[in-house]
């Protein structure tokens, strides 16, 4: 075989192994996500001993600060309507969550209700942005 066809072989095997490669990796990095569920997702499809990310916003008058560093609270999904889970959470609260925040967190079913992973808690920062008040028109 000549030197110029042994280039371009082994050319050719080398971006096919990189194509290969890459798209292995991108495949992996897609199938390895697991979508965090609204509220109303979760009550569907919710097992005992699974673990799910649940995200929604956290539900005025549900926040109870109970003994043992437990917090207790309910979301709902981020749209509003819909039902609503009960979260009995336990570990580091960061300091942005209150009423109205969309967090994030990792929950197991329980009975009727959701117990949180310690320390799993994520807030979701507000949009920075506001919709322009629309001018009234005279």
């Amino acid at each position: 075989m000549n030197p110029a066809r042994k280039r371009q072989v082994r050319l050719i095997v080398s971006l096919t192994l990189a194509l290969a490669l890459g798209g292995g990796l991108i495949y992996t990095s897609f199938s390895a996500a697991d979508p965090a569920l609204s509220p109303t997702q979760l009550l569907a499809k919710a097992r005992p001993g699974v673990s799910y990310e649940l995200t929604g916003t956290v539900v005025a008058g549900s926040v109870r600060h109970l003994g043992d560093g437990v917090l207790d609270f309910r979301l709902a999904d981020r749209a509003g309507g819909g039902p609503s889970v009960p979260v009995s959470y336990s570990g580091a609260v960061p300091d942005p969550f209150r009423v109205g925040r969309e967090l994030i967190v990792t929950v197991n079913k329980s009975g009727e209700g959701f117990v949180g992973q310690p320390n799993s808690m994520i807030t979701k920062c507000p949009s920075k942005y506001v919709a322009a008040p629309n001018p009234k028109s005279t």
